[in-house]
């Protein structure tokens, strides 16, 4: 059954979606593993109550875990200062004990944002979460949808963990734009 508010899965949209995010980090998506669209009962309760929302993960994720998270960036790709600027990474969300228990990849338009929020995103230093929180800007997490994951050896080498793991793709507005793509993947602790 749907949560309410929620939009139905948009099902090969949002695999599509997820697999472009995929292929900035790791082109060849089979590498990475099988991306497959889920419905909100396919998935674990706990998952479940971790992805299908309209909130930041960070928020969540630090609700869940009962602290603080700090990012760890895995890679990412710089592009050109000015309009239109792209930033993207690869990131996991680790606990204070280094324990790994998201993995993300976000790609955003800095355009979107102020100098010092976008050089705060740059800077890693914080979830991105948190520096969009911090800097008061209004942010509706849309377009939200489910996915279940099989790690190939590119996901698994980062996650260590077997799947099938739990994930969502999504679409982040600042100041009612698109701003930001985000596919976000839940690791079992």
């Amino acid at each position: 059954m749907m949560s309410p508010g929620r939009l139905p899965p948009d099902g090969a949209d949002a695999v599509g979606r997820a697999e472009r995010l995929v292929q900035l980090f790791c082109p060849n998506v089979a590498s990475f593993g099988t991306i497959t669209p889920a419905d909100a009962d396919e998935l674990p309760a706990v998952d479940r109550n971790l992805l299908d929302h309209r909130s930041h993960m960070t928020v969540t994720m630090e609700r869940h875990h009962a602290c603080r998270l700090d990012v760890r960036v895995v890679a990412e790709q710089n592009a050109a200062e000015g309009s239109g600027a792209r930033y993207a990474r690869e990131i996991l969300l680790v606990r204070p004990d280094g324990q790994v228990v998201q993995y993300g990849i976000v790609r955003i338009n800095l355009a979107a944002v102020d100098a010092a929020t976008a050089a705060a995103i740059r800077s890693a230093a914080a979830p991105l979460g948190r520096i969009l929180i911090e800097a008061g800007l209004l942010c509706d997490v849309h377009r939200v949808s489910l996915l279940r994951i099989e790690p190939g050896p590119h996901l698994g080498r980062i996650v260590a963990m077997p799947g099938p793991l739990s994930g969502r793709v999504a679409e982040i507005l600042v100041g009612g734009q698109p701003a930001i793509e985000l596919l976000e993947v839940v690791v079992p602790v």
